[in-house]
C-alpha cells in the first residue's frame, strides 16, 4: 500500500514551504504560490502558532490565494482545531484566501489514519469567499450539514471515513459545488460508509453544478462502481474516479453494461485488478468516443486469497 503524499499543487498553484529562516527577499509573492505552514516536533520545539505567526508578519497575509496547513505538532495527539483556530483568528488579516487544505502530511509524519481532526467546517463560516476546502485523515473528523454559497471543490483523503462525515457532506448545501473527492477508505479504520450512505450523491439531486466526481479508496469499490451504473449523477459528470480502490471485473462488467458513459471526458479507474481482457474492453468501450481512460497501476491481490487480497492504495 502507498501512503499519502505532499501536495504539489494546491488551488491551481504550486506549493511552497514556509520558512521563518528563509530569506524573505527569495520568496515568491504572496498571492503566486500555495503557501504550506509546518513544522517538525522531532527536530524542533518551535510550535506552529509561531510558525503561523512569522508567515502572517513576513509574507502579506492580504495577497495570500492558497495556506495549506501542514504538520502541527504530534498530530496523532493534537487535533486539527489547534491550527484551524488560528487561521480562523487571522481572519480579518487572510482578506483573499480563497483556498485552505487541512493536514498536508505524509507517512513518515503519521499515518494517514494517526492524523487528529475536527470540525474544518469552521472554516467555512469563517472564509465566505472559500472556493475550495481538501482535508487529509479521517480520523475525529467532524463535518455537520453546512452552508456555504461558493465553494467550489470539496476533497477529504482517508484511510477510512466515517458515514456521518459523508452524510454531513451530503447534507450540506453547497450550490456552487463542481468537484467533489471522497477517499472512503477501509472497515478496519472506521471506514464504514455504505451504498445507502451516498444515495443522495448518487441520485443527482444534492450538487446541481458537481461535473467532477470522485469516489475512490474503497473496499467497495466493486459495488460502487455497480450503483453508478444506473445513478442519475453521471450524466452531469465531466470526470468520474473510481481509482485507488478494489475495482475488479465484475465492476468495470456492471459499468460498461449501464448507462453511457460516452460522454464523459475522463474514467479514472488507475489502482485497479482489472484483467487486461477487462482492461481492453473498457479502452475498447470508451477511448473511440474521445473518453480518456486511466488504466495504469495494475494491481495483483495478495497471495492466494483472489478477491479477498485486493487492497486499497492508502487505508493506514
Amino acid at each position: 500500500m502507498y501512503g499519502a503524499q505532499h501536495l504539489h499543487e494546491f488551488g491551481g498553484l504550486p506549493v511552497v514551504d514556509f520558512q521563518h529562516t528563509t530569506d524573505e527577499g527569495s520568496w515568491p509573492a504572496a498571492d503566486a504560490v500555495a503557501w504550506r505552514v509546518s513544522v517538525d516536533p522531532y527536530d524542533d520545539d518551535r510550535p506552529w502558532e509561531e510558525e503561523f505567526a512569522d508567515f502572517l508578519d513576513k509574507v502579506d497575509p492580504a495577497g495570500v490565494r492558497a495556506l495549506i496547513i501542514g504538520q502541527w505538532g504530534e498530530a496523532y495527539e493534537e487535533t486539527s482545531s489547534v491550527p484551524i483556530d488560528l487561521v480562523i483568528a487571522a481572519a480579518g488579516r487572510l482578506t483573499s484566501l480563497e483556498a485552505v487544505f487541512v493536514g498536508d502530511l505524509e507517512a513518515e509524519q503519521a499515518e494517514i489514519t494517526w492524523i487528529q481532526q475536527s470540525d474544518v467546517t469552521a472554516l467555512l463560516a469563517a472564509f465566505p469567499a472559500l472556493a475550495e476546502l481538501g482535508v487529509r485523515g479521517g480520523s475525529e473528523l467532524v463535518f455537520p450539514p453546512a452552508k456555504h454559497e461558493r465553494l467550489r471543490a470539496l476533497t477529504i483523503q482517508a484511510g477510512g471515513l466515517p458515514s456521518e462525515v459523508v452524510r454531513g457532506v451530503l447534507d450540506s448545501e453547497l450550490p456552487a459545488l463542481e468537484r467533489l473527492d471522497l477517499w472512503l477508505g477501509v472497515s478496519a479504520y472506521e471506514g464504514n460508509t455504505s451504498l445507502a450512505d451516498l444515495a443522495p450523491l448518487l441520485s443527482g439531486t444534492r450538487f446541481p453544478r458537481l461535473n467532477h466526481l470522485g469516489v475512490r479508496n474503497s473496499e467497495i469499490q466493486n459495488e460502487i462502481a455497480s450503483a453508478v451504473a444506473s445513478a442519475p449523477v453521471v450524466a452531469q459528470l465531466r470526470v468520474l474516479d473510481l481509482s485507488n480502490g478494489t475495482l475488479g471485473d465484475e465492476g468495470a462488467a456492471a459499468l460498461l453494461e449501464g448507462q453511457p458513459l460516452t460522454h464523459l471526458e475522463l474514467l479514472d479507474l488507475h489502482h485497479h485488478f482489472l484483467t487486461d481482457a477487462m482492461a481492453e474492453r473498457v479502452r475498447s468501450a470508451l477511448e473511440p468516443h474521445g473518453v480518456r481512460v486511466d488504466l495504469s497501476e495494475k494491481c495483483e491481490p495478495w497471495g492466494d486469497r483472489g478477491a479477498e487480497g485486493r487492497y486499497t492504495a492508502v487505508s493506514e
